[in-house]
């Protein structure tokens, strides 16, 4: 309990600084949706675009000039922002004891390493759900004065709950990298690169029908904003592959992290 409370003290400042910048960006959304909301002439815009952009940024499955097919747009944006906060806390966790060559002090206290990363973990979720109720928070308060109808709460319930399984991918997968790598400085940098990998693959999947295939490797693509504003329902196909996910990273991070030797 000791070491929770404590790595919750220590995260409480980037909690805020992300809580700070996910505030910004929906703000900084919201006035740019002033411009399409009740202006249909606006979405003359997208007719200069290419089909094929149009297709990877799934701009073609929203009507922008409502507020629940304009945060349907900025919804993989979000996804974005929340999940490197969330590979970047989970890989952090673990290795700032290295880092910080406090690892030592840690390993002495009555404690087995599985407690050790179980307490750390917990830690982490608990900055992933406040980052996200910040998010909603956010999103409610802006969208207020457009007077959303029924359908754009339940919708953004349905995202908010999309987030925050691939929070637990990108989590789970951080605090994997954090406890199986022996470069335990290159832990952080190599959980961000994949995530923007896989965003990477999310983009091109959508090009082409023929890369269609790719979506699998994406975590960004389990849960289409598009199709969860049509059929407001999750994918379970998609559910069951992200707690595999989930649940596999996780058990490597406890078996890597007991046989790992560690830097004092």
């Amino acid at each position: 309990m000791n070491i929770f409370l404590r790595e919750l003290k220590a995260n409480l400042k980037s909690l805020l600084i992300w809580g700070g910048i996910v505030i910004l960006f929906v703000v900084m959304g919201m006035a740019k949706f002033s411009a399409y909301a009740g202006n249909p002439e606006m979405l003359a815009i997208l007719d200069d675009l290419p089909p094929a952009v149009l297709a990877a940024f799934n701009l073609n499955a929203f009507n922008l000039t409502t507020i629940t097919g304009f945060f349907g747009v900025m919804y993989t944006y979000f996804a974005l922002l929340l999940s490197i906060a969330a590979a970047m806390w989970g890989s952090d966790i673990i290795t700032k004891e290295e880092r910080d060559k406090t690892v030592e002090f840690a390993l002495a206290l009555p404690v087995t390493r599985g407690r050790l990363v179980t307490a750390k973990t917990l830690a982490t979720l608990v900055n992933c759900i406040g980052l996200l109720f910040i998010t909603w928070g956010a999103a409610l308060a802006t969208a207020a004065q457009y007077q959303p109808d029924s359908e754009f709460y339940r919708f953004l319930a349905l995202c908010m709950l999309a987030l925050f399984i691939v929070q637990m991918i990108f989590l789970a997968v951080g605090i994997f990298l954090g406890c199986a790598m022996r470069r335990y400085k290159q832990a952080g940098s190599l959980a961000v690169s994949l995530l923007l990998g896989t965003y990477f693959l999310f983009i091109i999947s959508g090009l082409s029908e023929h890369l269609d295939f790719l979506k699998y490797f994406s975590p960004f693509h389990y849960f289409d904003a598009g199709v969860m504003l049509r059929e407001s329902r999750l994918d379970m196909t998609s559910v069951g592959l992200s707690i595999g996910i989930v649940v596999v990273s996780m058990i490597g991070a406890y078996l890597t992290y007991a046989r790992r030797d560690l830097y004092i």
